[in-house]
């Protein structure tokens, strides 16, 4: 830190020599759509940038540590200049993480940033993260002084799919550049909210993205290299929009000057987004996440991005891609508010759907048809199955057969499965709270819809792990609830709850968490007396995210139980292991009960059929009971050990 403060105190006497102008400090920030951190990283960034009137920000999608592989993405879609701006055979900044880092040329990690051009930590911070970014950093960054001030303005077409850019430059006392001095003008969007991420990182809220640069952000402006006080320069640039702009209103330009000599940004602006007349935006689309019937009847929150009043426009609604009766109607939407249009009743068979729109016809027009479509997650309820439920997620499709999930906030992140973490072999349901920044954002997993006609004492058991990402006293609060309703959603019941220092099963983990086979707990979870001998069960896992670390559950059973008996004679998850596993040729059942009991145990292969059945009779303590596996084929088995009073479910792994 005392070499930060050395260096800060240089820099800053090396800018006094010039008549005091006011300073934007520019920030760029090097991040990425495939990059985990990044996604970490930047909601917290954004609000420290937006709330200080002192810097501007460039944010610079690189394909670090890959390129997105969608054929439209932020990176891919400016691809040329990016590279260029980030990489050791472009542009040529320099990464040093740390005063006492390797210095390497180009920006080799993500996410990283500079304050005009120069590593971050000269200005205060610890290192070149954005984690480091503070009110303080940014304040001594926009307090070096400097001769120049930037004015610009746009003029837009009547599309606004052209502007001109007017600048004037001017100095305030005389000032030599060290080599090249360009003046560079960037468009950015400010703020960008895709559906579905452009990246495998989850991020779906991007901020001052640039998008296209001119006349190249190579190029630039030349600039003269020696100025005189009082002398000014005035020019224009012609800019065309690119067509994958997301938002109209929500562009802008950022014009900088730079000394490609020493790099530095020696000032920074911005201008104002454009007024724009006539734009209708999709907001959410409103309607019950789950129903028992055979039909939806949504309805659609549309704001008027424009000006101008909005009186009539069309929307055109798909279900699972499919296009519906198109409906047409009057409306009265005043500039700048949001009204909700009632659609039509539509039918759908049983099962998870997804219902989008498409805005069109809007009175006067639509200058920007990017913001025209959304959709979101519903579910019909049309059958319920016959229990129990056991669901160990070895099967690649996800949700499983009969489940189905719900995102109606459409936030960040949804569940998902992992192949490789599952408890006792492969595959897990997944949460992504490490991703997940958008704080309090919901996502529900459905179990089947299940009759239990003669199940007079249901229980839900389940396998759960979960580990910090910050350490204490400001570690999350992500939770995991499980819920029950017996009228088909009206109303649930909350039957679990454990977040924060409950739920977790493993120690702090500040990469991406993936548990070992000692970080799971198996949770025992009686259902509500409504629920028993009752044909209309739903059973539903419920996560709410503080943007902690993942979650995961496995070996998912709903079905028949005493409650006190299972807890004695099935403690917790490790009351039943396999070893060896994998194994060639045999394998041992440990069975540990706190009561003698009959036990059946199943050897299901992944076609679901069952290759070896043997019965047991089992004595207080530890049981062993052997299985012959020599005939099996390689693969993935689910070993099931039933008692009269309840069931679990264990992977095993054949390997020849």
């Amino acid at each position: 830190m005392k070499k930060n403060l050395l260096a800060l105190s240089l820099i800053v006497s090396g800018y006094m020599a010039f008549a005091q102008v006011p300073r934007k400090t520019l920030y760029e920030e090097f991040t990425g759509e495939n990059c985990g951190p990044c996604a970490s990283a930047n909601p917290n960034l954004n609000l420290v940038l937006a709330g200080n009137p002192n810097v501007i920000a460039l944010k610079w999608q690189v394909p670090i540590p890959s390129a997105p592989s969608a054929t439209w993405s932020l990176y891919q879609t400016n691809i040329t200049e990016i590279n260029w701006r980030y990489q050791a055979a472009g542009y040529g900044y320099q990464s040093q993480n740390s005063a006492t880092s390797t210095v390497a040329n180009g920006i080799n990690s993500a996410p990283q940033g500079r304050f005009d051009g120069q590593h971050t930590w000269l200005f205060g911070a610890t290192t070149n993260h954005p984690f480091y970014v503070s009110n303080t950093v940014i304040n001594n960054a926009a307090a070096a002084t400097t001769p120049f001030a930037i004015n610009m303005s746009t003029t837009w077409d009547a599309t606004f799919s052209n502007a001109v850019v007017s600048v004037t430059v001017s100095a305030a006392s005389a000032f030599t550049s060290s080599a090249a001095l360009v003046y560079r003008l960037c468009l950015v969007e400010r703020k960008i909210n895709f559906l579905v991420a452009p990246g495998s990182n989850g991020e779906k809220d991007f901020e001052d993205v640039v998008r296209k640069s001119y006349p190249t952000i190579q190029a630039g402006t030349s600039l003269p290299t020696t100025w005189t006080a009082g002398q000014t320069q005035t020019f224009t640039v012609a800019c065309a929009i690119p067509s994958y702009i997301v938002d109209k209103s929500q562009m802008a330009f950022v014009g900088f000057i730079q000394d490609d000599g020493n790099r530095k940004v020696w000032q920074a602006e911005r201008t104002s987004q454009p007024s724009i007349p006539n734009d209708a935006k999709f907001v959410a689309v409103v309607a019950p996440a789950v129903s028992c019937a055979n039909s939806i009847a949504p309805s659609v929150a549309v704001k008027n991005n424009g000006t101008n009043p909005i009186t009539s426009l069309t929307i055109t609604p798909y279900i699972d891609g499919i296009a519906q009766s198109v409906f047409n109607t009057t409306v009265n939407i005043a500039g700048g508010a949001t009204t909700t249009v009632a659609l039509s009743t539509y039918t759908a068979t049983g099962g998870s759907h997804t219902f989008s729109v498409n805005i069109s016809g809007v009175s006067g027009g639509d200058v920007n048809t990017a913001n025209n479509k959304g959709s979101a997650q519903f579910a019909l309820v049309q059958n319920y199955l016959p229990g129990p439920v056991t669901e160990p997620y070895t099967a690649v499709t996800f949700p499983p057969t009969n489940w189905f999930m719900t995102n109606a906030d459409g936030g960040a992140a949804s569940w998902s499965r992992n192949a490789t973490a599952g408890f006792g072999g492969a595959g897990a349901a997944k949460y992504d709270f490490y991703n997940n920044g958008v704080i309090g954002d919901k996502d529900e997993l459905f179990l089947p819809p299940t009759n239990l006609t003669g199940v007079s004492t249901p229980v839900l058991t389940f396998d759960v792990a979960y580990a910090f990402y910050t350490a204490v006293p400001n570690n999350e609060n992500d939770k995991l609830e499980v819920f029950c309703s017996t009228n088909c959603g009206s109303t649930w019941t909350s039957i679990y709850m454990k977040a924060g220092t409950t739920l977790t099963t493993a120690p702090l983990t500040t990469g991406n968490f993936v548990p070992s086979a000692a970080q799971w707990r198996n949770e025992v979870v009686a259902l509500p007396a409504a629920a028993s001998n009752n044909a209309s069960v739903l059973v539903k896992f419920v996560t709410t995210s503080d943007y902690g670390n993942n979650l995961y559950i496995d070996n998912v059973n709903l079905n028949q139980a005493n409650p006190t008996v299972i807890k004695s004679n099935l403690v917790n998850a490790n009351s039943v292991n396999v070893f060896p596993n994998p194994t060639k040729t045999d394998a041992y059942l440990n069975i540990n009960l706190q009561e003698a009991s009959k036990v059946n145990i199943s050897v299901v292969n992944a076609l679901g059929q069952i290759v070896l059945q043997k019965e047991a009779d089992l004595t207080f303590g530890n049981n062993s009971v052997k299985l012959d596996t020599k005939d099996f084929a390689s693969g993935l088995y689910n070993v099931i050990v039933e008692t009269n009073n309840g069931s679990m479910v264990k992977k095993l792994t054949v390997s020849k």
